[in-house]
């Protein structure tokens, strides 16, 4: 093979290649790079926690404090912070909250690491250590700060006392108004049966203009555009939704129709017409006072529409047609012609209504039939909108979260002080050296409050002091308090809780995150594919 062996593994990868190893070369490069990502996220932790203003590489400008949009905006290319970055993705997807707790607490546990390897612990002594610490965390988590838990889920109070905390971590000030329309919209479609929600049940409608306490929820769905015939108002309407066009259907085949005379020219078009006229007439007969079309309206259609009084609107996105044809129970047909009374879709009402200078036409469902709820967000800029409508989500997903796990821990750092207290103590109990990684590793809580006291302008390690003391003294749920001038009180009373299930799986993907970042030794990257790169496009 003329694999010279003097060469090692120079000369056995293909020129071009990229080897670090080692302590320095590998580790500490990788927890540099997962050290520069936290440092993003962790000023924008807490309900003072500042925004970033992210522009992409097609200039489009977001400005939130929403970790989950942050990393994924962020064109990351280094492999060890991508580690991380899919932890907080998969948090996302799987709990669609505390995704900066994730990165922060990733991030954390890679800065101590740094510390226990200078001072002579391997690797895989750190690895053992934050692996046991981890499982007490856990069960101390579980078993002894599982302080509320949910008594009723449809209970309105109840939910919008567990979402305000939620909320207030990304709309600081708005929570008070938010909460309530987060639980109305949640219990809106919540089962009957068995207390559940889907997220993609509950809609956001952006307008622009106006202010946030215009807001409003409402039981179905809301589309964003006026109807194109004059009908306007339609009651306890039956929808038929066509997913294609209505007008005249072309033939396969290319023709040449040869017209003689004028009487032949009229003749024609009446054909048509009455082809047309049927058409329509069928699908007024069926009962139908609504047609929703997902695709062109001909002259001719909208005419004979008009004829018989029915309401015509045309949807183009296929996303939205879905969702119309979900709320209203209603089945999307591809052929022009009358619907069976499967096919028919129901709504209370559908009416036209101008909201912020525009017309957007509500899909009003009855209480009882309703599996879509829409909550109409007014605001000034589509900035605001956008972090108001993240925020929204989260509430929803902590709502979801509390119906499969109604659990729920003191917030405001309450719960992390008390970990971290308790793992201290518990770091004295082990032999070996893996206390050293398990004292490290109770440092790692104490990071969330402390980021928190500095997002808010409070003396840290006054604060940080006033926890411990209380915690020492058995006041478990005293966490951080931004409003009080002492900095602290107590969380349960103030009715600030975190989610037990959003909170284990934050801490148990960025727990896996950091100790695979930590495993690695060495980083070994083949040739880029192509020729070389265009300078200014970054290898795009």
């Amino acid at each position: 093979m003329g694999l010279n062996m003097a060469d090692g593994l120079q000369g056995m990868l293909k020129d071009g290649h990229k080897h670090f190893e080692g302590l320095d070369e590998a580790v500490a490069k990788n927890i540099e790079a997962v050290n520069a990502l936290s440092a993003i996220t962790r000023t924008s932790l807490g309900p003072t926690g500042m925004n970033k203003l992210v522009i992409n590489h097609l200039e489009k400008i977001t400005v939130t404090s929403d970790t989950a949009t942050i990393v994924s905006e962020l064109e990351i290319m280094h492999p060890a912070a991508k580690v991380l970055v899919l932890a907080a993705q998969m948090q996302e997807q799987e709990v669609g909250d505390g995704t900066n707790l994730c990165v922060t607490f990733g991030g954390e546990m890679l800065r101590m690491s740094t510390d226990l390897l200078r001072m002579g612990l391997h690797t895989s002594e750190v690895i053992e250590g934050y692996k046991k610490a981890a499982e007490k965390a856990f069960d101390i988590l579980e078993n002894q700060l599982c302080l509320h838990s949910l008594t009723d889920i449809k209970d309105e109070a109840q939910l919008t006392q567990c979402v305000s905390a939620v909320l207030a971590a990304k709309q600081y000030g708005y929570e008070d108004v938010l909460a309530p329309f987060v639980a109305k919209a949640c219990l809106t479609v919540m089962g009957s049966k068995r207390p559940s929600i889907n997220p993609e049940s509950v809609r956001v409608c952006q307008i622009m203009g106006g202010s946030i306490h215009q807001s409003e929820v409402m039981r179905g769905i809301v589309v964003g555009r006026n109807v194109e015939g004059s009908v306007t108002e339609v009651h306890d309407a039956k929808i038929a939704v066509f997913s294609c066009g209505i007008e005249t259907s072309g033939t396969e085949a290319k023709g040449t129709v040869l017209i003689k005379d004028a009487s032949e020219l009229m003749n024609y078009n009446k054909g048509e017409e009455q082809l047309m006229e049927d058409s329509i007439k069928a699908i007024a007969e069926s009962g139908v006072k609504v047609i929703v079309a997902g695709g062109s309206i001909s002259e001719m259609a909208l005419h004979f529409i008009e004829r018989y009084g029915m309401m015509i609107l045309k949807i183009m996105s296929k996303f939205e047609l879905r969702r119309v044809c979900r709320a209203t129970r209603s089945v999307a047909l591809v052929r022009l012609g009358p619907p069976t009374p499967e096919e028919i879709g129901s709504c209370e009402s559908v009416i036209v209504k101008e909201i912020g200078g525009g017309k957007v036409i509500l899909f009003n469902q009855a209480a009882e039939s309703c599996s879509v709820a829409t909550i109409i967000l007014r605001a000034s800029t589509q900035n605001v909108l956008q972090d108001l409508e993240r925020a929204i989500d989260d509430g929803v997903n902590c709502v979801k979260s509390a119906c499969s796990d109604p659990r729920f821990c003191p917030g405001a750092g309450a719960s992390e002080i008390e970990l971290a207290r308790q793992l201290a103590v518990y770091a004295d109990t082990c032999p070996g050296l893996e206390q050293y990684s398990i004292k490290k590793f109770a440092e790692c809580f104490e990071a969330i409050p402390r980021a928190m006291a500095e997002n808010s302008g409070k003396q840290v390690e006054e604060v940080i002091s006033k926890l411990y003391a209380a915690h020492a003294a058995g006041n478990i749920s005293v966490g951080l308090d931004i409003e009080n001038d002492s900095g602290i009180s107590d969380a349960m009373e103030a009715g600030i809780y975190d989610s037990y299930a959003v909170k284990e799986s934050a801490l148990r993907l960025a727990i896996d995150a950091a100790l695979t970042v930590l495993s690695v030794d060495q980083i070994i990257m083949s040739k880029p594919a192509g020729g070389p790169k265009i300078p200014g496009q970054g290898g795009r």
